[in-house]
């Protein structure tokens, strides 16, 4: 009786490894893709709050079209996004100043290729109309 209880806790040890072994993969593989991913995401949320910041200083200081696309193309270009000038759309509405950048940045997880899309957008409102 006792070789046979100690013949199956040697079993239970080694799925215990097994287990420990496969959740350390899949960690390492959370780790890996966050540190491919996380980054495009950081650096769309800080576009977007510089966009926001253009949007409102173009309404007030009366900036031009091109003023402001100049200044969002040098954020984007310190943040090392791959957007183009082109990519920057700039629109006067009704009740002010409305910036949007598309922009698509490619993610390769050695094992998986995919895109990430994004297209921040920011209004700046003109409180005289």
């Amino acid at each position: 009786m006792n070789r046979q209880s100690y013949s199956s806790r040697s079993a239970e040890r080694g799925a215990g490894k097994l287990k420990a072994i496969i959740y350390f993969a899949i960690l390492i593989v959370a780790v890996f893709v966050a540190f491919k991913t996380v980054p495009s995401y950081v650096a769309e949320f800080q576009l977007k709050d510089k966009m926001s910041e253009q949007a409102r200083f173009a309404v007030v200081n009366r900036y031009t079209e091109d003023q402001i696309k100049d200044n969002i193309y040098k954020v984007i270009q310190d943040l090392d996004i791959p957007a183009k000038r082109d990519d920057i759309k700039v629109a006067n509405t009704n009740h002010g100043i409305e910036i949007s950048v598309s922009y698509t940045v490619p993610v390769d997880l050695l094992f998986y290729q995919t895109d990430l899309n994004f297209t921040p957008t920011s209004e700046g409102r003109d409180i005289m109309k």
